[in-house]
Order: structure tokens, then sequence, then C-alpha cells
């Protein structure tokens, strides 16, 4: 279901490529509200090239015992997993094992007549059509069994495709599971063993590795879900069930090491880097998100796993790195990823504590009252009620959206903006939700 959440709305100002804010007290400032508000536990990181701006940990690694978050904590990664996939497939691609145009059959010859046209290049950008087997209805009990990748792949294997491979982007983890599968087949060696030997090793990531339940690993973040009066012990999962999907753990330190190895080309040659950050559909390239717009890039992804929640940002002109790992599921870490990413660039970031209301005659707020519609099943209905003007979203509460300037509106217990748009003779005909980096535009019904 969409909501209101509380995400990152960051009025963005770059200064010129060179100049760069390096204020740590304001990036405390903002992750502080979050972690105050009790949005967000965790660590943050922030930095240029090998330069660390900020580095601060946020709440408990394990509340029972009180015990800190910090830049050494363990964290584990959910999807952020994914872009090291991404890096051992095309190690083998430049090692002569595989081709990323051959189809998934050529690896996997047991694999079901209907991935004839499925290749490994559809996997990694999820443009394969095979359906997500962590969307399946009984995802809830079966995540807690112990899995090969021959019985996991069996929940989906026959399950038939939702589109011709390559017509679409659908995020799917089931093929992130068959390149798990591919690795290990390739390489002779289980996909654990392969990403630390080819992938940690040569970096000096001595935290980061697959993570294991029953092995005892020294400062792990314990995972936890909001409750009722408060958070609470994360669901259980075997970690069987994520591999090379989202089953690896490291700290904010080891993932700058990550992002420095990475694109400084220590792990692959330039034309395998272009090709790793080079978008097929949707912006999404081999295991990461590429996003440009006004001259600036995000190299992203972020990451959910019970108990966690992660993201890893990368500007690749300015060498930015932004990295907030969390163990209080929410989304947290990819709002104040966006914003630590704008004030590391040098842009300003207004907290929803900082904005403040204008008055408007009740008589003005009439002309905003209708549905709009942000996708057919989920529209924002505005009513005006006892002079202020309510908003409500599909399957939530009503909530009171507060004035900032003409036609821009401000939520308070959520970080979102609405901004209304207006037709040539000034009629109200949309508006434009303005929540976690995103504009979202909404005509009116």
């Amino acid at each position: 279901m969409r909501r209101f959440v509380v995400v990152a709305s960051a009025t963005l100002a770059l200064a010129p490529l060179p100049a760069f804010a390096q204020d740590p007290a304001r990036m405390d400032a903002v992750v502080r509200e979050d972690a105050e508000n009790g949005d967000f536990m965790g660590a943050v990181l922030v930095a240029r090239d090998g330069d660390i701006l900020f580095d601060k940990g946020y709440g408990s690694a394990n509340l029972e015992w009180n015990i800190p978050n910090d830049g050494a904590t363990k964290f584990r990664l959910g999807s952020v997993t994914k872009q090291f996939t991404a890096v051992a497939i095309l190690l083998l691609q430049e090692r002569g094992k595989l081709t990323l145009d051959a189809p998934v059959k050529t690896y996997l010859p047991d694999a079901p007549g209907i991935w004839d046209k499925v290749t490994v290049r559809h996997l990694l950008t999820h443009s394969s059509g095979i359906p997500n087997f962590t969307n399946f209805p009984d995802y809830g009990t079966t995540k807690t069994l112990p899995a090969t990748h021959a019985s996991l792949i069996a929940r989906f294997r026959d399950k038939p495709l939702e589109f011709a491979p390559g017509a679409k982007f659908a995020y799917s983890n089931s093929g992130y599971v068959l390149l798990s599968a591919i690795v290990e087949k390739l390489s002779g060696q289980s996909y654990a063993a392969f990403v630390a030997e080819n992938l940690f090793k040569p970096l000096g990531m001595a935290d980061t590795g697959y993570d294991v339940h029953a092995a005892i690993l020294p400062r792990r973040a314990s995972g936890y879900s909001p409750g009722p009066k408060g958070p609470v012990n994360a669901d259980y999962i075997d970690m069987s069930i994520p591999q090379g999907a989202g089953a690896l753990y490291s700290t904010t330190r080891d993932l700058l090491k990550w992002q420095r190895g990475l694109y400084g080309g220590t792990l692959l040659k330039p034309a395998t880097l272009a090709a790793f950050r080079t978008p097929y559909k949707d912006g999404y390239a081999l295991g990461v998100g590429v996003q440009s717009a006004g001259g600036v890039t995000t190299i992203e992804h972020g990451g959910g796993i019970e108990g966690f929640n992660t993201s890893l940002a990368y500007d690749p002109d300015r060498k930015i790195t932004v990295v907030v790992l969390g163990n209080l599921n929410g989304p947290g870490p990819g709002k104040l990823s966006k914003s630590l990413m704008t004030l590391a660039r040098g842009g300003t970031v207004t907290l929803t504590s900082e904005r403040k209301a204008a008055t408007v005659a009740p008589d003005q707020l009439d002309q905003y009252e209708g549905v709009y519609e942000l996708a057919p099943t989920f529209a924002i209905t505005m009513r005006v009620k006892d002079g202020k003007l309510m908003t409500q979203a599909t399957g939530q509460q009503e909530l009171e959206l507060f004035a900032e300037s003409k036609d821009r509106f401000f939520l308070k217990v959520v970080d979102a903006q609405v901004e209304f748009t207006r037709d040539a003779s000034g009629k109200v005909t949309g508006l434009i939700l303005h929540q976690g980096g995103r504009s979202m535009p909404a005509p009116r019904k």
C-alpha cells in the first residue's frame, strides 16, 4: 500500500561543482530529527572520495543491552546486496565464463522452456518477466524455512512469465536468486566464498560477508520493526532465502571502501564499469538505479529485509558517497540518503519542524477541494473541514495540510508537500506530491 510516509523532501540549491558543504552539524540535525521521532535507528556516513565528512551512529545496535550503533556495527544490507551480485557476474564475464546476452539456459541447463528467451542481462535489470517469489502469498510462512538453490528456484520456475523478456521493468528477487546460482555454477564456489575472495578481500572489507543466523558475528546489529508502543524484534527469516538478492551484511565504513574500490576501477575494467552503471529500463542499470537530472547523477540502491532498511548512494562527478544503514524497518534510510546527498552537494534541506505555516482565508481553500488521481487505484482527496484543508490518501487517515505559500502546502506529521497546479484560466487542475525526492503529478478528476 502506498502511503504518505516520512521521507525526504529537499530544497535543492546546488553550488558550482568544485564547492561542497561540509557542515556535519547540519547533517547531524537532519538525522537526529528522524532518530528522535523514532523513525530511524542505525549508522550513517558521508564522504567525498576518501575524506569522511560525517560518520555517526544513532540508537542501539541491541535495544535489550543498550549497545549503541556506530560505523563498525554490522547491518544486514537487504537489496543493496544486488550490486555485489552484479559485479560478481561482470567479473565472470571479464574472465570469459559467460556473456550477458546469452540465455540463462546456457548456464542453468535445467531451466524451464518458458525461460528460453530470458538472458543474464534480463535477470540483472529486472526485465526477465520471471515472477518475484517474495510477493507470493505463502512467502510469509516459507521465508523461515531453509532452502537450497534448487528448492528456492522450484518455488517460481513453473510460474508463467509476467511479460515477454526485455519488454519492461518489474523488480524481481527471483532473478537475483538465479544469478546467485549462476555464480556458483561457473565459479565452482559457493556464492559467499566467491564474493568474499573476489570482492571483499581485494578491497580490505573485513567486516562484510554473507550473513548466517547461526554464526557468532561480533558487532552484528539486531533488527527491529515498528510496534504500537515502540520497536519490537523483527520477524525471523532464514538467510538461505535472500541469497544474492539480499543476504549480505556490512558496515558504513566498509561500504565506503566498496564505493572507492568499485568506482575507482579496482575491480572492473573501464568498459565493464561503464556498462554496470548504464540504465537499461526505468533508470535501472546492473544492480543499481541511476538517476540523472539537471546535470546531477546519482547511483543508488536501497535495501529492505526483516529488521533492516538501507541505502547506498554515489555521485560519480563529485565522488560523494552516502551510506545509511538502519536496524529499524521503515523509510528513514531512503529519506536520509537523499537529504544527506543534497547537503553534501552544497544544497539545503528544510526539516518538517522548520516549515512555517501561512494564514489562508477559509473561503480561499474551497478551490482545492476534489479528488486527485496518483494511480488508477490510489488517489488523494482534498476537502475543507472546519476552515482547514484536509487531505486523505486511499486507505489512510485524514490529515491537515498547512499553507506555505500560494498553492503550496505541507503536512506536519509527514515530510511531504503538495503543490497545486492551474490551467491558463487559473483553475486548479491537479497537484504535484513532493515526497522522498520525487515529484509525482496527480490530475484532478
